[in-house]
C-alpha cells in the first residue's frame, strides 16, 4: 500500500512538471515568434546582418520549442518519452547548425561587400529587452528539464539561453554602429556568434548535452 502511494505521488509531480515546463515553453513560442518578427523587419529595414540573423534564431528557436512540446507530450509513455528523447535532441541539433550556417554566411557577405548598415534603435530596445526575458525563461526551463531527467530539454534550455548571448553580442554591434558609426561591428557580432551554436548543434547530433551527470546518459531508443 505504501509503495502504490509513493508511486502514485511520483506520477503526480512528473504529471506537474510536465505542465510547468509547457507552459514555458508556450511562452517561448509566444515571445520568439514576437521577437523574430519585429528582428527580421528591423533588420531588413536597417540592413543588419546581425539583426536579421538575431530574427531567424528566434524562428528556428520555435522549431526547437515545438520539439520540445512533442518531447514533453510523449512522457505519458515510457517507450514513446525515450523515443521522443532521441530525436528531440537530433532535431535540436540540426536547429542549432541551420542557424550557426545561416548566419556565418551571411555575416561574411555583408564583411566582403562592406555593406553598412542603418542604425536600428528598434534593435537596439528588442536585444536589451531579451537580454532580460531569456535568462528567467532558461534558468526555469532547465530547472524543470533536470527535474525530469530530460537531456532534450535541458538542451531546448541552452537554446534559449543562447538567445540571451546572441542578444548581448547583438546589443553590441548595433550600438557601436548607431553612436561610433562601426559598420564592420554589426557582422563581427554576427560571427561572434556561430562557434558557440555550431558546437551545440554538434553535441546535439552526437546525443550529447549540458543535462551531463544530472541527468544520466540519454536514451538512445530508435
Amino acid at each position: 500500500m505504501l509503495l502504490s502511494r509513493m508511486t502514485v505521488a511520483i506520477h503526480v509531480d512528473r504529471e506537474l512538471l510536465v505542465r510547468r515546463s509547457k507552459r514555458l515553453n508556450y511562452a517561448t513560442l509566444a515571445y520568439n515568434s514576437l521577437e523574430g518578427l519585429i528582428a527580421v523587419a528591423a533588420g531588413l529595414v536597417a540592413g543588419s546582418i546581425a539583426l536579421v540573423g538575431f530574427g531567424v534564431d528566434s524562428l528556428i528557436e520555435l522549431t526547437a520549442s515545438a520539439t520540445a512540446l512533442w518531447r514533453l507530450h510523449a512522457d505519458v509513455d515510457v517507450l514513446q518519452r525515450e523515443r521522443a528523447e532521441y530525436w528531440s535532441l537530433r532535431i535540436i541539433g540540426l536547429s542549432f547548425l541551420a542557424l550557426a550556417l545561416y548566419v556565418g554566411i551571411d555575416a561574411v557577405r555583408t564583411l566582403v561587400s562592406r555593406g553598412a548598415p542603418d542604425a536600428s534603435w528598434i534593435g537596439i530596445v528588442l536585444a536589451f529587452a531579451s537580454l532580460i526575458v531569456m535568462p528567467l525563461l532558461s534558468r526555469a526551463k532547465r530547472s524543470l528539464a533536470l527535474q525530469l531527467r530530460s537531456g532534450a530539454l535541458v538542451a531546448e534550455a541552452k537554446q534559449t539561453m543562447i538567445c540571451t548571448y546572441l542578444s548581448a553580442l547583438l546589443l553590441v554591434g548595433l550600438a557601436l554602429n548607431a553612436v561610433a558609426g562601426w559598420w564592420w561591428a554589426d557582422p563581427i557580432a554576427a560571427l561572434a556568434m556561430v562557434p558557440l551554436i555550431a558546437w551545440e548543434g554538434i553535441e546535439g547530433l552526437r546525443g550529447h548535452s549540458v543535462c551531463a551527470d544530472d541527468c544520466g546518459p540519454v536514451s538512445g531508443a530508435a
